[in-house]
């Protein structure tokens, strides 16, 4: 038996770290390159800004992390307003939050196993944590992609290639 299988395949959780792992750096990457003022720019076919989007984005990853690791579910609205955030400084601490806050409730994972473990939700409903980390990545990521859309569409098109 090799050291693996003794104590257990890793890779859906390094799989699922790596995708956080993107996600965030690509996060940050859209802050460091958006000036404040472009990032909280609204534009007149979009309901949010970059920043509303991007800043739901991490909102999702920080509620899913905050609940698994202290069962803290709340929402983080209060603390995502633009008024709180005000400068690329603060956002960038923002994000770095909730990235330290994801790396925790990962090193608490041993093996592909404690993935499938049930977590009881705020609806009351008890699901596994991979189908949670699958959920709160799509939604996520999807958060993500409308950011950038929508910073393409503040900066006339003028949006850098970020990692894909």
């Amino acid at each position: 038996m090799t050291g693996e299988e003794e104590h257990g395949s890793r890779e859906l959780i390094q799989a699922f770290d790596h995708q956080f792992d993107r996600l965030h750096k690509r996060s940050y990457a859209v802050v460091s390159v958006t000036p404040v003022e472009v990032f909280y720019r609204t534009p007149a076919a979009s309901a949010r800004s970059t920043g509303d989007y991007l800043l739901r984005s991490a909102a999702a990853v920080e509620r899913t992390f905050g609940g698994i690791t202290a069962n803290l579910w709340d929402d983080p609205f209060e603390w995502t307003l633009p008024e709180n955030l005000s400068t690329t400084a603060r956002v960038q601490e923002y994000l770095e939050e909730v990235e330290a806050t994801r790396r925790r409730a990962f090193a608490r994972f041993q093996t592909d196993a404690d993935l499938l473990n049930e977590v009881l939700i705020p609806a009351g409903n008890t699901v596994s944590l991979v189908s949670l980390l699958t959920e709160t990545l799509e939604k996520a990521a999807d958060f993500q992609a409308r950011a950038i859309a929508t910073l393409s569409l503040v900066s006339d098109g003028q949006v850098p290639e970020f990692e894909e």
